[in-house]
C-alpha cells in the first residue's frame, strides 16, 4: 500500500480537511456577524415603534392579547363549524325541500297538499312591493347591510330580553331564519344555534341577497298546513301573492314569527293586531309614512272562513316526510319534483278518531288531568288509515304519534307473552303469581296483592305484573332474566318495533317507550297470523302528469313472519279476554270480535289500550306533554272507550273478517234501558254515510248525465213542458235502478 499512495498522501487529507474546517468556520462567522447586523438594522428600525410606559399597557398589551385569543378562538370555531358545514355536503342541498305533492285519501279525493314548488314561478320583482317591506321591516332591517348575521340586532335583542326577564324579540336575520328551515330543526338548543350562524354565513357566500329574500319568502311555514307567502295568499285570503294588498301583505308578514299563534283562521283578533304591529314598524323603520298605513289600520284584511275545512294535518306532515324518503331512493337522474300521493287514510275513520279523542277530553280531561292524546288505525297491510297526533295541530304540530317515546305500561306484555309462548308455553301453562326480586327491584301489583297459581290467559287478563317479570326470568334460562330480556327484545324486534329498548329489569312491565304508531303497526302481527308489516302511508306515487312512478304493493317492503300463525292465534284468544272480562270491557264491540291489551304507567303518567279485530289495528294513548301524572287514569277508562267509538266508526260498511283464535264475535247483551238509550241515540245521531258499490256508482253517473241532457233540452226547447222532456230520462232511471239491492260492503 506504501508503494501505491504517493509519500505526501496522508499530507494532503490533513490539509484539505484544514481548508474545509476553515471555510466552514468563516462561513459560519460571517453569517453571524451578518445576522447580527440584519438584526440590529431591525431592532434599530423597530424602536421607531417603540411604546413604553402608560401608552404600552393600554393599547399594546390588549391588542396583543386579543390577538393571540382571537387566534384561539379562531380555531374553536372551526371545530364548531364542522358539524354545521356536515349539512352542506349534500351537492343538491338547495332541492332538500322542493318537492310539490298533493295528496289523495285511499279512495282519490284530495285532502291536501304539502311541500314547495321551487320553479320560481312567482319571481321576486312580481313580489308586491309592501309585502317585501312589511316582511324586511318586521324580520331584519338590515338584510341588506349584513354578512347573514345582523349583530347590532342580535346585541338590541339580547338587552330587550334581559330587561323583560324573557324572550321578547328574536335576534335572527333573515338568513339564519332560512338556513334553519332549509337544514335544521326548530328544537331550542344552543348547538342549533350556533349551527344556524355558521350555514347563514354559508349561504351569504354562495347565493345573492336578493335569492336568499326569494327563497325565504317561498319556504316558511305560514300556518295552516302551507309554506311560502303564495300558498299563505291563497289559504287565507283565496287570492295569488301578487294580488294582496297592503293590509293583507301586513298580515303575511306577521306570520313569520309565529304562524301557529298568529294564523288568522284560528286567531283573527291575534291576526290582526300582530297586522298592525308590521304597520307600526314599517313607520318605525322609515319604509313608508302613517298617512299610507293608515288605510290598512281602518280597513284590516278579511280572511276566507276555513274553518270546516278539518285537514289531517299531523297525518300529511309524516306523509311527506315518507314520500321524501321514497323520492329519495329515484335515480339520481330522475328530476320530477311535483307528485300526485294517494294515500292509505279513510276520513271517515280520521274524522271518527278526531271527533272521539276531542270529545272525551272536552268531557273528561280536566278531570283526569290529561290534556293530550294522539292515536294510530292501521289495516293489516300496514296502511294507517288514521293518525291524531295531538288534540290541536294549531297549537302544536309535534305528532305524538310518530315522533314521542312514552311508556306503554302492561301494553308491552303481548310481546313477552308471544315469547314466552315461542318458547314451550302454552295458554293454560300454570305460573305462581307471588314475590319475586330482580337485585333491588321487586316488582308489584296493581291492587299490591298476589294472585297466586294461574294461567296466562288468567295473567294477561288480569294485567299481573309479577308473572311477565318471573316469565323473563324462565326464558333466560341458565343466562338469567338478562337472557331472557334479550328473547323478549328480540321478537319485539320482529313484531317490528325499531324503538331504543334499553335492558332494564322493568322491560317486561312496559317500562321502555314506545311510539304509538309502531306499536299498533306491531299489534297487527296477532290478527295477521304472524306477519309483520311495516307502518306506510302512501300507497301510490304518480307524476303531476298521472304516471305511475311508484307503488307500495310492488315496490314496498313485503310482509314477513314474525311468529307462527298458530301462536298468533293462541295470543288472539288470550288477549280477547282481556276485552271480554278484564281490564279493556269498555272496548268491546257489538258481534265484531275484539282483542287487546290496556297499559298504564308509574304516577299514571300514560294510559292505554291498543287492540285489534279481523279488519283494523288502533292504539289510543292518553297523557301530558310535560310527564305530569293524569288523575288516576288507567288504560281501561278514556283509551279504552275512545278505542271503541274509533273501532265502531271504522267497521261501518265493513265486512267484518274472522279473528283467529276468537272467531267471528258474539253480541253483547243488552239491557231494555240500554236498548232504549240507543233507540233515542240513534234518532238523534245522524248515521254514517253509506258506502257505494261500483254499480251504485255507475248508476249515480248515468243520473246525473241523463239531468245534464234534460237542462240543456230545456234551454233548446223553452216552450216544451218539462213533463214531456224529462219522461225518456225518468223512464231510463227506472230501467237502470235495481229493484232492490243488497247492503254495500265496503273493502279494506
Amino acid at each position: 500500500m506504501p508503494k501505491i499512495l504517493p509519500d505526501n498522501f496522508m499530507q494532503r487529507i490533513r490539509n484539505w480537511f484544514l481548508d474545509l474546517d476553515a471555510r466552514l468556520d468563516s462561513t459560519l462567522f460571517s453569517s453571524a456577524a451578518g445576522i447580527r447586523e440584519l438584526w440590529e438594522r431591525f431592532a434599530t428600525f423597530m424602536d421607531r415603534f417603540y411604546v413604553g410606559h402608560w401608552k404600552r399597557w393600554v393599547f399594546i398589551e390588549p391588542l396583543s392579547e386579543a390577538a393571540t385569543i382571537g387566534a384561539g378562538g379562531l380555531l374553536v370555531l372551526l371545530a364548531l363549524a364542522q358539524p354545521a358545514f356536515r349539512e352542506t355536503t349534500d351537492e343538491d342541498w338547495l332541492k332538500k325541500s322542493d318537492l310539490a305533492v298533493t295528496f289523495l285519501d285511499r279512495y282519490g279525493n284530495p285532502i291536501g297538499s304539502r311541500g314547495i314548488k321551487h320553479n320560481d314561478s312567482i319571481p321576486l320583482e312580481d313580489f308586491p312591493d309592501n309585502l317585501i317591506k312589511a316582511t324586511l321591516a318586521t324580520e331584519d332591517r338590515r338584510f341588506y347591510d349584513h354578512f347573514g348575521i345582523d349583530v347590532a340586532g342580535t346585541a338590541r335583542a339580547l338587552v330587550t330580553n334581559a330587561q323583560a326577564g324573557g324572550v321578547r324579540q328574536g335576534g335572527s336575520s333573515i338568513t339564519q331564519q332560512l338556513a334553519k328551515n332549509l337544514f335544521l330543526s326548530n328544537e331550542r338548543t344552543l348547538e342549533r344555534k350556533v349551527n344556524e350562524a355558521f350555514l347563514a354565513i354559508w349561504l351569504e357566500t354562495r347565493l345573492t341577497k336578493n335569492e336568499i329574500l326569494k327563497l325565504y319568502l317561498d319556504r316558511a311555514y305560514m300556518g295552516g298546513g302551507t309554506f311560502g307567502a303564495d300558498g299563505a295568499a291563497h289559504f287565507y285570503f283565496n287570492k295569488s301573492v301578487r294580488d294582496v294588498n297592503h293590509a293583507e301583505a301586513a298580515m303575511l308578514a306577521g306570520l313569520f314569527k309565529a304562524p301557529t299563534k298568529f294564523a288568522p283562521h284560528i286567531n283573527l283578533p291575534a291576526a290582526r293586531a300582530r297586522a298592525n304591529v308590521v304597520l307600526d314598524n314599517l313607520v318605525d323603520a322609515g319604509f313608508m309614512t302613517e298617512g299610507q298605513v293608515f288605510g290598512a289600520r281602518r280597513n284590516p284584511a278579511s280572511v276566507v272562513d276555513r274553518r270546516d275545512e278539518n285537514s289531517p294535518n299531523y297525518y300529511l306532515d309524516w306523509a311527506f316526510d315518507e314520500v321524501r324518503k321514497v323520492v329519495d331512493t329515484f335515480p339520481k337522474s330522475y328530476t320530477e319534483r311535483v307528485f300526485v300521493v294517494r294515500t292509505a287514510i279513510d276520513m271517515n275513520v280520521q274524522r271518527a278518531a278526531e271527533g272521539a279523542i276531542e270529545n272525551q277530553l272536552r268531557q273528561f280531561g280536566r278531570d283526569y288531568h290529561a290534556t293530550q292524546a294522539a292515536t294510530v288505525v292501521s289495516d293489516l297491510d300496514g296502511g294507517v288509515r288514521a293518525m291524531v297526533g295531538g288534540r290541536d295541530y294549531g297549537s302544536s304540530q309535534f305528532n305524538r304519534a310518530v315522533d314521542a317515546y312514552r311508556q306503554p305500561g302492561s301494553s308491552f306484555k303481548p310481546y313477552v307473552y308471544t315469547t314466552a309462548l315461542l318458547n314451550g308455553f302454552k295458554p293454560t301453562s300454570i305460573v305462581v303469581d307471588g314475590p319475586v326480586c330482580i337485585g333491588n327491584w321487586c316488582p308489584q301489583n296493581y291492587g299490591h296483592s298476589y294472585s297466586g297459581s294461574v294461567t296466562l290467559t288468567q295473567a294477561i287478563t288480569r294485567s299481573i305484573n309479577v308473572v311477565p317479570v318471573k316469565l323473563s326470568i324462565t326464558l333466560g334460562g341458565k343466562g338469567g332474566p338478562k337472557a331472557g330480556r334479550a328473547k323478549i327484545v328480540e321478537v319485539a324486534r320482529r313484531f317490528g318495533l325499531t324503538a331504543p329498548l334499553p335492558d332494564t329489569p322493568s322491560l317486561p312491565i312496559g317500562a321502555d317507550e314506545v311510539t304509538v304508531l309502531e306499536h299498533a303497526v306491531a299489534y297487527v302481527t296477532f290478527p295477521n297470523k304472524g306477519k309483520a308489516v311495516k307502518p306506510h302511508a302512501v300507497l301510490e306515487i304518480r307524476t303531476g302528469a298521472g304516471d305511475l312512478v311508484w307503488r307500495y304493493d310492488r315496490d314496498g317492503p313485503k310482509p314477513r313472519q314474525a311468529i307462527p300463525a298458530s301462536v298468533a292465534a293462541d295470543m288472539a284468544g288470550m288477549m280477547s279476554h282481556v276485552v271480554s272480562e278484564g281490564t279493556a270491557r269498555r272496548a268491546a264491540l257489538d258481534g265484531i270480535p275484539t282483542a287487546g291489551k290496556t297499559g298504564t304507567t308509574n304516577n299514571y303518567r300514560d294510559a292505554w289500550f291498543v287492540g285489534y279485530t279481523g279488519n283494523f289495528s288502533c292504539a289510543v294513548w292518553y297523557g301530558n306533554d310535560d310527564y305530569s301524572p293524569t288523575n288516576r287514569m288507567t288504560g281501561g277508562s278514556l283509551p279504552a272507550q275512545t278505542w271503541h267509538d274509533i273501532m265502531v266508526a271504522a267497521h261501518q260498511g265493513v265486512e267484518v273478517k274472522e279473528l283467529a283464535g276468537v272467531g267471528m264475535g258474539t253480541k253483547l247483551p243488552v239491557s231494555p234501558a240500554q236498548a232504549n238509550a240507543r233507540a233515542t241515540d240513534d234518532d238523534a245521531k245522524p248515521a254514517p254515510p253509506p258506502v257505494l258499490t261500483r254499480r251504485g256508482a255507475d248508476i249515480l253517473v248515468r243520473v246525473e248525465k241523463m239531468l245534464d241532457d234534460a237542462a240543456k233540452a230545456m234551454d233548446a226547447e223553452p216552450g216544451k213542458p218539462v213533463s214531456s222532456i224529462g219522461t225518456s230520462a225518468t223512464e231510463s232511471l227506472a230501467s237502470a235502478s235495481p229493484t232492490s239491492a243488497p247492503s254495500p260492503l265496503r273493502k279494506n
